[in-house]
């Protein structure tokens, strides 16, 4: 009978270890998610800046500008 306690103890443990690794890998997956997110609203607010200093007769005053021009 104290078998059976050791092994639904065991299979515990490993099921928190599966979920642990599972967790960071998550965790890493979605870190690089955010990074790949913030490179690319970085370069569409840049190419927005640049498209709106392309359009001639069209700029606001800088302190009107959302896009913070590089």
């Amino acid at each position: 009978m104290s078998w059976m306690l050791v092994a639904a103890v065991l299979l515990a443990t490993a099921g928190l270890l599966v979920l642990g690794v599972l967790a960071i890998r998550l965790w890493l997956d979605v870190r690089a998610l955010a990074q790949g997110v913030d490179r690319a609203s970085r370069a569409l607010a840049a190419a927005a800046g640049d498209l709106a200093d392309a359009v001639p007769g069209a700029d606001p005053p800088a302190a009107e500008r959302t896009v913070p021009v590089a």
